[in-house]
């Protein structure tokens, strides 16, 4: 990962992420940024938080879970490895560590909680200061593979892209809504609206909401939205097989023929229908 390079710039949903009843469900990692509010439980490998993050559910983290100062989780927060809380930590239910708990100054857990390994008090260093230092001494025992595999998560380089949610973001049933770019991976399943900068959308998800940015929207092939498609000045784009159940309002559109919008179609600039390869052969 290159110095100064911020990794909460993008609202990033990978791969088969699903949006429950109750939780956001993901193989892979979980980054919250900042000041950010998800109505949801989360479910992920591990589970990191910045500060004054809001949970309206539980926090399952296979791997650790980390959450900086000011955090409050509605419900329980449940670690296969370590647990770091920051000071002023509110978790509403219970907190279950199945390794180590670093835990700082005020931290309130409602319904107690339970460690197996090492449990210090103290004020925790911030997220990725914490990270930072944990690389340069895997690096300086000679642990290569383990500091590659911790830089390539940072990166977002790892098997599995993690879940992240860029600072001051709001996740709800209702909404994900970011001041960001936002990118959607394949064989998703989400529920609310889908609100940012730019939308680029990949194959075969299925959208039970609207898509709305200032810029370009990119609807991959097999993917079906349930809503309106919206830009105030950018260029959407519908693939081959996909399906908008609403209408589309852009500048300019780009649109395959085998995709299907099911409401009206209003483009200021020019349209541009994309023809397969089999209309192309069958004339």
């Amino acid at each position: 990962m290159a110095l100064g390079q911020d990794r909460l710039d993008t609202l990033e949903i990978p791969d088969g992420t699903t949006a429950e009843e109750h939780d956001i469900v993901t193989d892979g990692d979980i980054v919250v940024g900042g000041q950010s509010t998800v109505e949801f439980g989360v479910r992920g490998r591990n589970v990191l938080a910045g500060e004054r993050v809001t949970f309206g559910g539980d926090i399952e983290a296979e791997g650790d879970c980390r959450l900086d100062v000011w955090c409050d989780v509605a419900g329980n927060v449940l670690v296969g490895e370590d647990a770091y809380l920051g000071e002023r930590v509110h978790i509403g239910g219970r907190l279950m560590v199945s390794g180590d708990l670093d835990i700082g100054d005020d931290v309130d857990i409602e319904e107690g909680f339970e460690a197996n390994g090492w449990i210090v008090i103290r004020n925790p260093v911030p997220t990725l200061v914490f990270y930072f230092v944990v690389l340069s001494q895997l690096l300086h025992i000679g642990e290569n593979e383990s500091a590659e595999e911790l830089a390539n998560a940072l990166s977002g380089e790892s098997e599995d892209d993690p879940l992240v949610i860029p600072r001051g973001s709001t996740v709800s049933d209702d909404a994900w809504q970011a001041s960001t770019p936002a990118t959607v991976g394949d064989e998703c399943r989400l529920h609310g609206n889908v609100r940012a900068e730019t939308i680029d959308v990949g194959a075969d998800n299925n959208i039970f909401g609207s898509l709305r940015a200032r810029g370009d929207i990119e609807v991959g092939e097999g993917t079906r939205v349930h809503g309106d498609v919206t830009t105030r000045d950018g260029t959407v784009t519908i693939a081959d097989g996909a399906e908008i159940l609403g209408d589309v309002s852009c500048s300019d559109l780009e649109l395959h023929d085998d995709a299907d919008v099911e409401g009206t179609i209003r483009a200021s600039g020019d349209m541009r229908l994309i023809r397969s390869k089999a209309s192309r052969e069958a004339e």
